[in-house]
């Protein structure tokens, strides 16, 4: 049978109160919505001691003192990447033996679980200023002004090796049995992509081949945006959004977008999580990866 929820304080006050303004235990179960073997354990726990709170349980006292879990909390907030073995040694050194597993539960128990940590580029102040500066700047920026913003960026997409958790229900003797395990290759093959997409939706896609330099992702520029800028229905005052790859930002190309009449947005270094098409890349590779390209080629069809 599971167990129940605890009654909470104030509701037993409550029993105890109607209970002394004369009521029985049918009317203060109707009254407070409890079963009447709840109210009479209440009322007698009550007679008996005098109180409500709940009493001292009976087993084994904790090992870890209050003192000690303090210790542990200031140990993992200080340097989160501290491992329940050297915090289990930081205990041993003040006389305090547990079990790791001990420490994990406790832990969790004050709201600190251990979970992989997030990837994201290394800032410098430079940076972190750069994208402080870009916020501030478009913060009141027009909605208008962002639906007729064209997002682009390129992006790796692998044959195998996604970077993803994956799991796999299975005993404990048949890890390496063929249905349980995935596989890898040193150099798998990959196709790289060119997109772009505004508010109203995704525009066109073209796979790079062979260098990529600035030539080419002039030409990609110039059989993909205009397209795209028609497809969307962005207005005249539309504009172009890139990151500070070389190729992007060389001499060549700032005079062909000059000399194209496209206007770009200026875009901080290091600032990936700015650009929203990191979402639809997302998307795109796990639909691609659904239908289980073998090779190169069926990849290159699949994107």
């Amino acid at each position: 049978m599971p167990r129940s929820k605890e009654i909470q304080k104030q509701m037993r006050k409550k029993v105890i109160e109607i209970y002394q303004s004369g009521k029985g235990y049918k009317a203060i179960s109707k009254a407070l919505g409890l079963q009447r073997t709840t109210v009479r354990a209440i009322i007698i726990k009550w007679q008996k001691h005098v109180t409500v709170d709940n009493l001292p349980r009976s087993g084994r006292a904790t090992k870890i003192t209050p003192r000690a879990q303090r210790r542990l909390i200031q140990e993992v907030t200080k340097d989160p990447t501290t491992t329940s073995k050297e915090l289990q040694a930081s205990l041993a050194s003040v006389k305090v033996s547990v079990h790791d597993s001990t420490i994990r539960k406790r832990l969790g128990k004050n709201g600190l679980h251990g979970r992989v940590p997030r990837r994201k580029p290394l800032l410098s102040k430079k940076n972190i200023k750069a994208c402080l500066s870009f916020v501030r700047k478009h913060f009141d920026d027009p909605q208008d002004f962002w639906e007729n913003t064209l997002w682009t960026d390129e992006t790796k997409v692998e044959l195998f090796g996604r970077c993803v958790s994956h799991y796999v229900w299975r005993k404990s003797n048949i890890a390496f049995q063929k249905k349980n395990i995935i596989p890898t290759v040193k150099c798998g093959g990959s196709v790289m992509v060119w997109g772009c997409f505004a508010a109203s939706g995704p525009g066109r896609l073209a796979v790079i081949n062979g260098t990529r330099n600035s030539a080419v992702y002039q030409k990609i520029l110039e059989e993909n945006v205009q397209p795209s800028v028609c497809d969307l229905k962005l207005k005249r005052t539309w504009i172009l959004q890139q990151d500070n790859d070389p190729k992007h930002t060389s001499k060549s190309t700032s005079e062909w977008l000059k000399k194209n009449k496209m206007k770009t947005l200026e875009w901080p270094s290091q600032s990936p999580d700015l650009n929203p098409i990191k979402m639809l890349w997302h998307d795109l590779k796990k639909a691609v990866h659904a239908r289980k390209p073998s090779n190169v080629a069926e990849l290159h069809n699949s994107a």
